[in-house]
């Protein structure tokens, strides 16, 4: 990691300042670097022993503090990571403008790895990781949203790059297509996992701990699963207050509508379905070799779901 930090300073170079100085702001809140790290390990554990895993765990950075850049102004959100978000500070034009740089930046970097399959799995991701903001965009204030609709939207929106990281560290790795298959989906498993358990932060986390607002994404009226588990298996009184939540959006209800989810069971509920998930994580990469990497990946499954912040 002390590696691709080095190469996250070195590629975030621009003559233009405020570039510059919304990135470096944004990279330097930190975070948990779970993408980069999961690219890594993947890599480490088939015993890749070169360089290129360094560029393109800063490139999957990259491209995941660009999306964040956008999120935050799509969401007119106002701290992230303990801190205030780049737009809030900086403005929304600059916010979308730097997470643009960010993009072009990853993608200049991927072709210097000259491997047309880097290009592709990237390529792929980027472009699905839009569809899932489009599609979360669709859904806000839908409380009919089925808990199917749901899962796609976090395939598409977060556990895409995930996977993506897992595929690039198997390429590096020298695995055939099925094994690059099969760690694609340890990825897509982690990333549904770790989105779970950021649906039930919003609704049972510790502010400081987590470093954003309680209630955001009923705020925004995003019909997450915790919701939908009261809408689904809760009282009718429950259901109806959930679905005037979303539909109507706000922090007005926050408070009932917590009440509402602890009662019915929806934040253990969506807990399990996390842990079902790293589970099936766990067990596709039970053949690899032993070693600290392997150790290490059991570990990101279980930190994905054991997580408070």
């Amino acid at each position: 990691m002390e590696a691709v930090n080095g190469v996250i300073r070195k590629r975030l170079h621009s003559e233009v300042a405020l570039i510059s100085q919304v990135s470096e702001y944004i990279i330097a809140a930190g975070g948990k670097r779970m993408r980069p790290a999961l690219l890594l390990l993947v890599a480490n554990a088939l015993g890749y022993r070169g360089t290129h895993h360094h560029e393109l765990a800063a490139v999957v950075e990259f491209i995941h503090t660009a999306t964040l850049l956008h999120d935050d102004v799509v969401d007119e959100s106002d701290l992230r990571r303990g801190r205030s978000t780049a737009n809030a500070l900086f403005g929304n034009a600059a916010a979308v403008l730097v997470g643009d740089f960010l993009y072009s930046r990853a993608f200049q970097m991927m072709v210097g790895i000259e491997d047309m399959r880097v290009m592709r799995v990237l390529a792929d991701a980027t472009n699905v990781i839009a569809e899932g903001e489009v599609l979360q965009l669709l859904n806000v204030h839908n409380a009919d949203v089925s808990v199917e609709a749901y899962l796609q939207v976090i395939h598409y929106k977060t556990a895409t790059l995930f996977e993506a990281a897992a595929r690039l560290g198997a390429i590096l790795g020298g695995l055939n297509e099925a094994g690059q298959e099969r760690m694609a989906a340890f990825g897509r498993h982690i990333g549904t996992a770790f989105q779970l358990i950021d649906d039930v932060l919003d609704y049972s986390g510790d502010e400081e701990a987590t470093g954003k607002h309680l209630g955001d994404d009923l705020a925004e009226g995003k019909p997450t699963l915790p919701l939908i588990h009261v809408m689904l298996h809760g009282s009718a009184t429950q259901a109806a207050l959930v679905r005037q939540a979303i539909e109507e959006g706000g922090r007005e209800a926050f408070p009932a509508v917590i009440e509402a989810v602890k009662d019915c069971g929806a934040l253990e509920a969506t807990c399990v379905f996390a842990r079902q998930e790293a589970e099936q994580a766990a067990a596709l990469i039970s053949d690899l070799p032993a070693s600290i990497f392997k150790d290490s990946l059991l570990q990101l499954c279980s930190f994905a779901v054991a997580r408070q912040h």
